[in-house]
């Protein structure tokens, strides 16, 4: 299926901005350990609390919940209610041919509003500037998605 090659150069911004997204997803649970490592605390398990080589010191307050751990917790929560709808939205938008021009606007629209949310929720930014900053990216998916059903409803 040639539309969904690299040849296609809609695919292609799709592959870029899908990479993007998952690369960041990804990369938040590391984020999550590197600051309860850092912080040595914010462990969420019983077992969390037993001596190891990474834990040699364990102490009880260490599952109390931490501010800097947590936040990044919400923040990896968004994403896996935001970046999975995004990757099967984009991939149908894919299929329904439309304008390299648009589509690029939408992928990397989306990639760009979801990188700000993200500097915003970690930066301690207002839920309105967050707010602000995920509405257009589900709009972009709600658009998509509309545009998909649309088209195979046609076909």
């Amino acid at each position: 299926m040639e539309q969904l090659s690299l040849h296609n150069p809609v695919f292609g911004a799709y592959a870029i901005a899908a990479s993007i997204m998952i690369l960041k997803a990804q990369a938040m649970p590391w984020l999550t350990v590197w600051r309860m490592m850092r912080i040595r605390g914010g462990f969420r398990s019983p077992e969390d609390l037993r001596r190891t080589p990474l834990n040699p010191y364990p102490d009880a307050r260490q599952l109390a919940p931490d501010e800097r751990v947590e936040r990044i917790r919400r923040i990896t929560q968004n994403d896996l209610e935001s970046v999975p709808f995004f990757l099967a939205a984009g991939l149908l938008f894919v299929l329904t041919a439309p304008g390299l021009a648009a589509a690029q606007l939408l992928f990397y629209g989306y990639v760009t509003t979801r990188l700000a949310h993200f500097a915003a929720y970690l930066s301690g930014q207002t839920h309105d500037l967050r707010a602000a900053l995920w509405t257009p990216g589900t709009l972009i998916v709600i658009y998509m998605a509309a545009r998909s059903l649309i088209a195979a409803i046609a076909y």
